[in-house]
């Protein structure tokens, strides 16, 4: 396994790139430790395939270095890498059997047979697959063949990493979830470097140590999922994190608060204070989660007019319109809500604001909140 390295690293698939938009891959420095498991999330068109392939070397980047255990592989091919890399659809040789196709790496690498026997056979009982050996692999369900994917990349024991690119995109709901918990499982056994690019939210939480999250070329943060769900560093982390994302308002600076269109939402000292040292334009971010329902003339609160309830077994969600802006707000199921016009509490503990799309840390008790 290797610890990989990013310095200045970017990418543009037009000659002479001018700006920012140019760039498929802005550019960016950042280190994934040896032994790590990683996902690349965002949108399509975000730039996260391009980054797993300036990893893999299937492309070679416009500007900066790629580097493996601090050793400069920027202009290597993937085999010079080491890497083994599973597709969004499977790659098996069908007419084989799936011994055959998960002892083909190695025999290429003339392993003695007794060894690639012993390899092939560990590998299939992680996956689950020993009763499966001795099939064609023709005859086996699109979650089966996928696991063979994965075994050819387990089955070496030398790999610097393994890249998974949207690897459970043919998969059903059900057997996502199982594979996702064995690729789990097999992280933790054979601490293995382990990439992950996806843009389900659900595979990126689940199944990394850390997720970077990318929009438009840019890596707007890099984080564990409780950063990423209560401090994202980014607008764009607030919206695409979360299920539905964060509620996200522009208001403007008061003298005791802020202003949500016509109605001002008053802040604690430390909040206030914060802004004014950072800014504007300010957008006010709170999640569905932390949204209540609260008083008339409740500091932190504002006035809003009910647009729908929907009850959802263990929550109720709950829109309502807030001087033109889409507030929705997660409820106890069995809370009652009154029709026409209520109160929510805007401003609380687990709201955060951004300037220009970038998180304002807040100075509490002498302590920064980052």
């Amino acid at each position: 396994m290797a610890r990989i390295e990013f310095e200045n690293l970017a990418h543009a698939y037009r000659p002479n790139p001018a700006t920012l938009d140019d760039y498929a891959l802005q550019p960016m420095s950042m280190v994934w430790e040896d032994g790590g498991a990683y996902a690349l999330l965002g949108p399509s068109g975000c730039g996260k395939t391009t980054l797993l392939n300036i990893v893999s070397g299937l492309v070679t980047p416009s500007g900066g270095k790629v580097r493996f255990d601090g050793r400069d592989v920027t202009g290597q091919s993937p085999r010079e890498r080491n890497i083994a890399q599973v597709f969004q659809f499977p790659v098996i040789y069908d007419t084989m059997s799936v011994f055959d196709n998960l002892a083909f790496p190695l025999r290429n690498r003339n392993m003695p047979a007794a060894e690639v026997n012993r390899r092939v056979h560990e590998v299939a009982e992680i996956l689950d697959m020993t009763r499966e050996l001795p099939r064609k692999a023709s005859n086996l369900a699109a979650d089966a063949k996928q696991k063979i994917s994965l075994g050819r990349g387990l089955v070496r024991r030398d790999v610097a990493a393994i890249l998974f690119d949207e690897p459970l995109t043919v998969i059903d709901p059900r057997m996502k979830w199982m594979l996702r918990r064995q690729l789990k499982k097999i992280h933790q056994q054979l601490k293995l470097t382990l990439i992950y690019v996806t843009h389900d939210q659900v595979e990126a939480l689940t199944f990394a140590d850390e997720v970077v999250v990318m929009t438009n070329g840019r890596v707007v943060q890099k984080g564990g999922p409780e950063a990423l769900f209560l401090r994202p560093d980014h607008a764009f982390v607030g919206y695409f994190i979360g299920s539905p994302g964060m509620n996200l308002c522009p208001v403007e600076l008061d003298a005791d608060g802020v202003k949500l269109g016509a109605q001002r939402v008053l802040l604690d000292a430390d909040t206030l204070a914060a802004l004014k040292h950072a800014g504007g334009p300010f957008t006010l971010g709170i999640r569905p989660e932390f949204v209540r329902l609260a008083h008339e003339g409740e500091p932190g609160a504002a006035r809003a007019q009910l647009l729908r309830v929907q009850q959802l077994g263990n929550y109720q969600l709950v829109a309502a319109q807030c001087d033109g802006h889409l507030i929705n707000a997660k409820l106890e199921p069995h809370l009652r809500v009154p029709d026409g016009s209520v109160w929510l509490k805007l401003a609380a503990p687990e709201t955060v604001f951004f300037s220009n799309d970038e998180r304002i840390p807040v100075k509490v008790a002498e302590r920064t909140v980052r």
